[in-house]
């Protein structure tokens, strides 16, 4: 089942968090994943959710998401992102069944 990592971050040091820009996305490639949208044009269509910078990732299953998540690669950048913005994420899969 595909797996999609969500994520909305609020960036609160924005020079320092550029680092965490330019070293995740060769980690999210060595896990498989792929970035489906990061940091572009979001408008709330419904309620009253407000994003500030949406980045949505898939990979091929949850395993391999939460393998890069706590991937010894990436903990470095997490503690970073850690102090540069203030983070919302979530894993949700998508069973192709379910889809009509």
């Amino acid at each position: 089942m595909t797996a999609y990592v969500i994520v909305d971050i609020e960036v609160t040091d924005p020079i320092h968090y550029e680092t965490v820009k330019k070293l995740t996305p060769p980690i999210v490639a060595k896990y498989e994943g792929e970035y489906l949208s990061r940091g572009g044009f979001t408008e709330v269509i419904e309620g009253d959710w407000q994003p500030k910078r949406l980045v949505i990732i898939a990979f091929e299953n949850s395993d391999k998401a939460k393998a890069w998540l706590y991937s010894p690669e990436f903990a470095p950048i997490r503690e970073l992102r850690a102090k540069t913005a203030i983070t919302r994420m979530v894993l949700t899969e998508s069973d192709p069944q379910m889809i009509p």
